[in-house]
């Protein structure tokens, strides 16, 4: 008699898990928990033993990983970059390589002037602001055209557009051609009014 009320108290229970379960609200998580439950009834000695365990899955997603962008030619002025990104839902990942055109420029300035063409190598390293404007100031102008020294400054200064753009030459160039604009417009609107002059009676 005892046992069949323990049995019965144990399906009572489990009916009872079984409604709150179904009627409890479901919300979405990271993690999904499920728990099994066991019972075992002895006879002999009226006895009832429950044991229980939980089993957590993970569900978070995996990380992107950054690809690998390898220079192997050290001769080669370019750069690997790479880079990821990784949300709850897509991850994305990609690279590419840089191109450094100064470092080009040293490494086929320096080839020319190893092989003996030392005003083609100076001439390419010239191409930059930065070296024209050094090579003026210091009075040893780059060559323009195959001309060098004097004869070379003096076809510059003639010829400032064929400059590199930002060199000190090709600003004060363009201030001067502002200037000589501002001053042409002055003298025709002056001109201008001599021309007209106003009528009295």
């Amino acid at each position: 008699m005892r046992k069949r009320g323990l049995l019965k108290s144990i399906a009572v229970a489990g009916a009872v898990s079984a409604i709150c379960a179904y009627l409890s609200p479901v919300h979405a998580t990271d993690t999904v928990t499920s728990s099994t439950v066991s019972s075992t009834v002895s006879s002999s000695s009226n006895t009832v033993s429950t044991s229980s365990g939980n089993t957590v899955v993970d569900k978070t997603p995996s990380t992107a990983s950054s690809p690998s962008v390898v220079v192997n030619n050290s001769d080669v002025c370019v750069t690997g970059i790479s880079a990821a990104v990784q949300t709850g839902f897509l991850g994305l990942s990609g690279g590419k390589t840089i191109r450094d055109k100064n470092c080009e420029r040293l490494k086929l300035a320096r080839s020319l002037y190893g092989m003996g063409l030392k005003v083609a190598g100076v001439s390419l390293l010239c191409q930059d602001k930065r070296v024209f404007d050094a090579m003026m100031a210091a009075g040893t102008p780059c060559p323009y055209e195959g001309q060098i020294g004097d004869k070379a400054k003096k076809a510059w200064l003639e010829n400032p557009g064929k400059a590199p753009e930002g060199t000190r030459l090709v600003l004060e160039a363009g201030k001067a051609a502002e200037l000589k604009a501002e001053k042409e417009a002055e003298s025709s609107e002056a001109e201008a009014d001599h021309e007209d002059p106003d009528t009295t009676p």
